[in-house]
């Protein structure tokens, strides 16, 4: 798991990560819309839609509210919206390298807000391509190691796997993302229970971040994270757990 999924659960664990529905609700659906522009509206065949469903069903989110992202993004709702993808890249304290994803129907607005959460915390915006090559998106098949071994996933792998990693007591198959469908329907095919399927981002290497720099960063990464119109956020710094503890109080 990376330092920044570990910090998200912490605080998640401790109850400093939740939103107000209504906000919440609507990042979801930002997300949904965009994947479904971009993609289609088959989350069989659009890994990205298929993850961003998955999300807003993990969160409660209604059916009928699913179903009308869907229908904007495709073209079919009756309130259809422009809303596109960007991305931020920058810097934050203890040299991390961060990546910040946006969902927005305005370019200047979004650009001034996540400029602002950066330097306010003693980070910095990139230029376009200066972090970016320091993360890798793969599309990720959860099964459970404790059932499963890895040569139960042989036909994943002939499917297009490019690894089978564990990690607390799962074993995650990762894929390109556009072999993930594919690598998804060999597991099922093979009789496996698939826990879940997403795409992930994760850094190629990471940065070690002195507990000193830790909080500073913490709080950068909680104000971007906070802007209505960031989806996701992605970091390589590597800080020890109980200084997140210490850290999240």
């Amino acid at each position: 798991m990376s330092g920044h999924s570990k910090w998200s659960s912490i605080k998640h664990k401790k109850g400093a990560a939740d939103a107000k529905r209504g906000q919440l609700f609507t990042k979801l659906a930002k997300a949904i819309t965009v994947a479904a522009k971009e993609g289609g509206g088959d989350p069989d065949a659009n890994p990205a839609l298929a993850t961003a469903i998955q999300k807003a069903r993990d969160e409660s989110m209604p059916k009928a509210n699913i179903e009308r992202a869907i229908d904007r993004g495709t073209g079919e709702g009756p309130d259809a919206v422009v809303v596109e993808r960007i991305q931020f890249e920058g810097y934050g304290p203890g040299g991390t390298a961060v990546l910040v994803e946006a969902l927005t129907d305005n370019r200047n607005r979004t650009s001034a807000e996540v400029r602002h959460a950066f330097t306010r915390h003693g980070g910095s915006l990139g230029e376009p391509g200066s972090v970016a090559w320091m993360f890798e998106t793969h599309g990720v098949v959860v099964v459970d190691g404790e059932k499963y071994g890895e040569d139960d996933l042989i036909g994943a792998i002939d499917a297009g796997a490019s690894d089978v990693v564990e990690e607390e007591g799962r074993l995650r198959v990762l894929a390109e993302p556009s072999d993930l469908t594919a690598v998804k329907e060999a597991i099922a095919a093979d009789g496996i229970e698939i826990e879940s399927v997403n795409l992930t981002t994760e850094p190629k290497n990471t940065v070690e971040v002195a507990e000193s720099e830790a909080g500073g960063l913490m709080k950068m990464l909680d104000a971007i994270e906070e802007q209505d119109d960031v989806n996701e956020v992605y970091a390589n710094f590597d800080i020890p757990d109980e200084v997140l503890e210490r850290i999240a109080g």
